[in-house]
């Protein structure tokens, strides 16, 4: 998720009830929430230091932990030199590991997905249930921050007293709300899925399937399927009205096998590449005397619709030996 929507949620968990056990609980709700989104300056470093470094180690069980118990140290120490921010170490670690729980939360939530294990596994861990700016939990984590303040100036322009716990619970139903969304996301979820995988898609059966929510409709899905020669794009529509036809599907279809193909997938920024892409689709191209490969992840297609993938570029020479291999970001 965006850093938005990750400051919205630290400051509603605040509010919801972690400002009773210190004053200093919000910004530390803050800091430790937002944290993790530090490496993002990986990008600066290229597409191989962003895919390495992106969402791996301080979006991991590992990362966040360490994110906590050292925002959690910080405040301790700040709050002894300053009294106005003072807060028990053991606090300070409770409030600051929800904070970066809540985070690692997020993430799991959209397609890109989460290294959630490293550094002892290199799996990639995605919940496909929220897009990456997801404009239903802004709208009511901001609803529950800003309605409560709202009715709070009509109460005390009308010489009316403003309850006193109006922004707890105000931050309380924005939450439970958020929570909801996800709730029908994973049910909907289930049922995108069922669909994709119980049709043909131009007579051949799925080897594996994905669903992703769109930005604003709850009742309209991307949707990613892999079969033996093509990787295909349906839209899955799960309201009234509209049925889902696997023929309208965008069609991307696989090459032949070659050698060329087989030395390129073997090279080690391929097998860098495949351990993230979850539906990796080559294309082969002449190049001078020899071939250019390319390798990108059809994730990008459906899930991230205009935004710069990672893709595997693999240069081989008329012999089809490999003779240059990188990742880049893949134009728009």
């Amino acid at each position: 998720m965006e850093p938005v929507t990750h400051a919205l949620t630290s400051l509603a968990l605040g509010r919801a009830g972690f400002n009773k056990i210190s004053r200093a609980a919000t910004p530390i709700l803050l800091v430790s929430g937002l944290l993790a989104d530090v490496d993002w300056i990986t990008r600066f470093g290229g597409a191989s230091a962003f895919l390495r470094g992106h969402r791996t180690a301080a979006h991991s069980i590992v990362g966040g932990a360490v994110i906590a118990a050292a925002v959690a140290a910080g405040s301790w120490l700040l709050g002894r030199k300053y009294s106005k921010f003072e807060v028990g170490l053991f606090s300070a670690l409770i409030i600051s590991a929800a904070g970066a729980g809540t985070h690692v939360l997020l993430d799991l939530l959209n397609g890109y997905g989460v290294m959630l294990l490293w550094p002892f596994s290199a799996k990639w861990y995605a919940w496909d249930l929220a897009y990456p700016v997801d404009s239903w939990i802004l709208f009511f984590l901001l609803a529950g921050l800003l309605l409560p303040e709202l009715f709070r100036l009509v109460l005390e322009e009308i010489g009316s007293k403003p309850k006193r716990h109006g922004r707890q619970r105000g931050a309380i139903v924005g939450i439970a709300f958020a929570v909801l969304v996800i709730a029908g996301r994973a049910f909907a979820h289930e049922r995108a899925m069922a669909l994709l995988d119980s049709r043909n898609y131009r007579g051949q059966t799925p080897l594996q399937v994905a669903a992703f929510p769109k930005p604003s409709n709850p009742f309209l899905w991307s949707g990613v399927v892999e079969t033996d020669n093509a990787v295909f794009n349906p839209e899955v529509p799960l309201g009234f009205g509209r049925e889902f036809d696997p023929e309208l599907a965008d069609a991307h279809f696989k090459p032949q096998p070659s050698l060329p193909l087989k030395n390129a997938v073997a090279s080690p920024t391929a097998g860098e590449f495949f351990n993230f892409a979850r539906f990796p689709l080559a294309s082969v191209q002449p190049e001078g005397d020899g071939f250019q490969i390319r390798l990108r992840d059809m994730r990008f297609e459906s899930e991230l619709p205009g935004r710069r993938g990672v893709v595997a570029v693999i240069d081989l020479n008329a012999q089809s030996l490999v003779i240059g291999q990188r990742l880049e970001f893949e134009g728009p």
